[in-house]
């Protein structure tokens, strides 16, 4: 398949699906790492507006994501007046980590901090995330142990 063949597919659910978990590869912007889903033309706006903001991936995995982002605003009647990748960006921001970092500070500082995370936690025990990702978890754990005890 070459680089600029869009994969998105429209995915139009059955009652309540809200948890990205639950979404197939082929509605994400981005599929190897399942980043930016394309379910609606506020996804798709939202998608453009970060594409420079996903980390980690090759100038092919951004050329995929760009006609995916393409095929899937031509489905959902988006705008885009971009006409390649390059005009959405290639680079990350700078020090996006440090700025994570600030606002987890600025939350501890203002005592969100243990309300966010309980309201993540009860979403994803609601949605039924909670024992597939601390599965998965456990698995990257032992994993990791197997690959010390070998070194």
């Amino acid at each position: 398949m070459k680089a600029n063949e869009a994969t998105w597919k429209p995915h139009e659910a059955h009652g309540d699906l809200s948890v990205r978990s639950h979404l197939p590869d082929s509605v994400f912007a981005f599929p190897k790492q399942r980043k930016e889903p394309l379910t609606d033309a506020t996804h798709v706006r939202s998608a453009v507006a970060r594409f420079d903001q996903v980390t980690d991936v090759s100038d092919e995995d951004r050329a995929l994501a760009f006609a995916n982002i393409e095929k899937a605003a031509r489905h959902y009647d988006v705008d885009l007046s971009e006409t390649n990748w390059h005009q959405l960006g290639s680079h990350p921001q700078q020090h996006r980590k440090e700025a994570a970092a600030e606002a987890v500070e600025t939350r501890r500082e203002r005592g969100e901090l243990k309300s966010t995370a309980a309201k993540a936690v009860e979403t994803k025990r609601e949605h039924g995330v909670l024992k597939e990702e601390a599965a998965k978890a456990a698995k990257t754990r032992a994993s990791e142990n197997e690959e010390r005890k070998a070194s």
